[in-house]
């Protein structure tokens, strides 16, 4: 598969350009333009003008927030065929949060310019920029609600299970799921310290919901959907 239409596929599958007919995918890709960024670098800064979105094609990114003393809570982690900087783009304001690449990151860039351009000649991009602004409030809300209403150990497993993405185990054996993160992330992205998300990880696992390698974690879906009070996974 080509670079045009593999970025099309990815396209495709967001919110913002999904539900379009394969042609007009294929004149949505052509405006972008790939980038690389090194480990550690910046891909753009809270307060930075909104005047491009990304669409991660490799790589990790962290998106954070930091306050004056230094803080910093993770909003979320952008990995492959997830959007960044959509909003920004879409109102012409500012970035509401620091990106990094947590690794290597090849990204496909499109400037505010030519998003606009794309939404005038098909509208039914608007109708897409709608369902993901929804996606993302309803995302923010869940955060702060688990930060502040569930113990880590059901944030923990509220995670996880999104992870697992609705995959199911076979009878009497757990999906493996490989966090590429350190715990320090995953405390970061749960709103924790890093020794209670260790605990919460021996707690799941004494539960028998997890089970823990050097590099996965083997998940047992109808278990971490009851210790997260959520319907079966």
């Amino acid at each position: 598969m080509s670079e045009p239409q593999s970025l099309a596929g990815m396209l495709g599958a967001t919110a913002l350009f999904g539900g379009l007919a394969p042609d007009v995918l294929a004149a949505c890709a052509e405006p972008f333009r790939t980038t690389s960024y090194g480990q550690g670098q910046m891909l753009f800064n809270r307060g930075d003008a909104g005047d491009r979105l990304l669409l991660v094609g490799e790589g990790r990114v962290r998106l954070a927030v930091t306050t004056e003393d230094g803080r910093e809570l993770s909003v979320r982690h952008a990995v492959k065929g997830d959007l960044l900087g959509e909003i920004a783009a879409l109102d012409g304001g500012t970035r509401s949060a620091d990106a990094v690449a947590i690794t290597p990151v090849i990204a496909h860039v499109l400037t505010r310019g030519s998003l606009l351009h794309l939404i005038e000649r098909h509208p039914a991009i608007a109708t897409g920029a709608i369902a993901l602004l929804c996606r993302r409030l309803r995302e923010t809300t869940d955060q702060m609600e688990g930060i502040a209403l569930f113990s880590i150990e059901v944030r923990l497993a509220r995670f996880l299970l999104m992870g697992l993405a609705g995959r199911e185990a076979p009878a009497g054996k757990r999906i493996p799921l490989d966090m590429a993160m350190s715990q320090g992330e995953l405390a970061q992205l749960l709103g924790a310290s890093r020794p209670k998300v260790n605990a919460a990880l021996g707690a799941l696992e004494q539960a028998g919901a997890i089970k823990r390698t050097s590099d996965r974690i083997f998940c047992d879906p109808a278990l971490l959907a009851g210790l997260a009070g959520v319907a079966d996974a």
